[in-house]
């Protein structure tokens, strides 16, 4: 069923405003962490679990903390990717809640993007 809009606006149908259901919870760091090689990735957990990754080149960075970034309000994971002499750089984070599928996917397309110089 369509609804018409009596004037400006728009249309929809019933079923396109039904509630979804939708991925939520924090679900498995590792699909995250296990994109990354030893060869050309250093790994570090601290004291407090937290994981950082970053390129041997210095040049990609990624921090999961898992009971919350220090100093942030609830930020979870960071990707930072440096800047060239051309380029900026560019960094994104996402809260303690954000599915790991997703973080996931980000890196993926992160590391997909690389390529050696």
């Amino acid at each position: 069923m369509t609804v018409a809009p009596a004037g400006p606006g728009f249309s929809t149908t019933i079923e396109a405003l039904r509630l979804r259901e939708r991925q939520l919870g924090r679900g498995r760091p590792s699909l995250v962490t296990d994109q990354f090689s030893a060869d050309d990735f250093h790994l570090i957990v601290d004291d407090r679990a937290d994981v950082h990754i970053s390129s041997k080149d210095g040049r990609f960075c990624l921090g999961w903390f898992p009971s919350g970034r220090p100093g942030t309000d609830g930020e979870g994971w960071t990707i930072a990717v440096t800047s060239t002499a051309e380029v900026p750089g560019y960094c994104m984070s996402f809260d303690t809640e954000t599915p790991a599928d997703m973080v996931a996917a980000v890196v993926e397309c992160v590391l997909a993007t690389s390529r050696r110089v």
